[in-house]
């Protein structure tokens, strides 16, 4: 057998481990009796342990070493060169921390669940106590230049440093206090968003196959915190919390994922032999998921099309101007919750958690100390005094999961989102017709041949470049909600 297809062999048989343990991931937190997770977190630290093996054994070292003799070009030459960079980390953590890694934080996530119903801190630290040693660990593990989250964010946003976000996220704060500062004293409609379960899941369902969500290649499930999980290239899977108090957690949530879907469903499936087919990065993929919320799901057309199939289902909205709704539904209102914040806002709860991260990671913040610090920076910067831990630093699933370096994509991909809208525009006329109408074909087409077909084959300074013609920037974000917010305005 040639070294060529030994490579190729070698990730579909990593695919195959990736595929179980996503699979048994998803199950855990959907459908899994509570009393399984210790077997569960043990499993899940086997499947992951061999996959670990398979990725720094002897064996893939001696073919590492056969490819790297070979001459190869274009997406050969793409895929040895990211393997290459990825074992040279990977090989760098002993595999019996690695699978006690796993384990703690599959047992982590159980807890946190239990810990955020009950409002317990308690119940959680010890587990984050070890997660963030083990963190810390991890980071000398592979070592840094200048800051020891660069380690971390390179997990989550490749080539993206803290030098490069602490001007960036500087320059969005402020933008964002100055549009709040524009916006004090406006009084936003205030409206009934409750809706019971059932039709929650109509409008899904519904929304989902308006922008065309292959449900033949996914599906749509309950869970305590919404994620998308591909188990294959025909199989994105989409979840979603429904909170009959407000039915806008959900479906725009709903949007949200199922952008993350549409994007694993893109890919090219001759980039899986290679090991290049997942997301560039989580702010790319985040700028996807952000722009089928932000950009089609609270775009003015898209939700006009459907008022009446709303007003339908939502016997409150019966006798509600459009105009009253569209207003209420962009309401800025500093809030506690991150997945429920408004448009405007969402940036300032990420760089919180920006803040926090890095504080925890070189030592300069402790866990113990991380409730008080949580409440004092929200109190800070959003002006909200937080009731409850579970309101509070309990509130995320990501740190139980060890995903520290995470939180900072989601503000990129606001960021990447707002310049791939600009760039699309540039290129496709009417989009608002289009969205309006629920012809997405051009856009999804757009989308498809500038990010998702390239999956990681290009980092996402390359994606961005290539699509818009320009390196990272905040302004395309900025002028989208100024324009935005002063249209809201006019109609309060």
């Amino acid at each position: 057998m040639n070294t060529l297809q030994q490579w190729r062999d070698h990730f579909d048989a990593l695919g195959a481990y990736e595929e179980a343990v996503a699979l048994l991931y998803w199950d855990m937190r959907t459908y899994m009796p509570e009393q399984s997770a210790p077997n569960r977190s043990k499993s899940l630290g086997f499947l992951s342990t061999e996959s670990f093996r398979r990725r720094t054994g002897e064996q893939y070292q001696s073919l590492l070493g056969a490819m790297g003799q070979e001459t190869l070009t274009g997406l050969d030459a793409i895929s040895y060169e990211k393997a290459k960079q990825a074992f040279d980390r990977d090989s760098k953590i002993p595999e019996a921390e690695y699978q006690a890694f796993v384990t703690l934080i599959s047992e982590a996530e159980s807890v946190w669940e239990k810990a955020k119903d009950a409002n317990d801190w308690a119940m959680f630290e010890p587990f984050l106590e070890k997660i963030v040693a083990t963190e810390r660990k991890f980071v000398e593990y592979w070592g840094y230049e200048n800051h020891p989250y660069d380690a971390l964010l390179h997990d989550y946003e490749p080539g993206m440093t803290v030098a490069q976000l602490d001007p960036l996220f500087a320059e969005l704060r402020q933008a964002i206090i100055t549009l709040l500062a524009d916006l004090d004293g406006k009084t936003f409609p205030k409206l009934d968003w409750s809706a019971d379960r059932e039709t929650q899941i109509k409008l899904n369902h519904e929304w989902l196959n308006d922008i065309g969500y292959d449900f033949t290649a996914g599906r749509l499930d309950e869970t305590v915190h919404p994620f998308q999980t591909t188990i294959n290239r025909k199989d994105a899977r989409v979840t979603t919390k429904y909170d009959q108090a407000d039915y806008r957690n959900s479906v725009f949530g709903t949007m949200h994922e199922a952008g993350h879907a549409t994007y694993e469903q893109g890919i090219d499936p001759e980039l899986d032999s290679l090991g290049l087919g997942e997301g560039a990065s989580m702010g790319i993929h985040e700028s996807q998921s952000l722009f089928f919320e932000n950009f089609i799901g609270r775009n003015r057309g898209f939700l006009e099309a459907r008022y009446t199939g709303l007003q339908a289902a939502i016997p409150s909205l019966t006798d509600v101007p459009f105009e009253t709704f569209y207003a209420a539904v962009n309401e800025v209102k500093p809030s506690l919750i991150r997945i429920e914040a408004d448009e405007l806002t969402y940036a300032m709860h990420i760089i919180i958690r920006y803040e926090l991260e890095k504080r925890l990671i070189t030592g300069e913040l402790e866990v113990k100390a991380l409730p008080e610090e949580w409440n004092r920076l929200y109190k800070e910067y959003l002006g909200v005094d937080v009731p409850s831990n579970a309101q509070g630093v309990l509130q995320d699933v990501h740190w139980s999961g060890g995903s520290f370096g995470y939180f900072p994509s989601y503000a990129l991909g606001l960021v990447y989102s707002a310049q791939l809208n600009e760039a699309m525009r540039r290129d496709i006329k009417d989009i608002d017709e289009l969205i309006a109408s629920g012809s997405f074909t051009p856009i999804k087409k757009w989308l498809k041949e500038n990010i998702h077909q390239h999956g990681k084959a290009k980092t996402p300074a390359e994606l961005i470049e290539a699509a818009t013609g320009q390196s990272i920037t905040v302004q395309p974000l900025i002028d989208y909600l100024t324009k935005k917010y002063t249209r809201v305005v006019e109609t309060l």
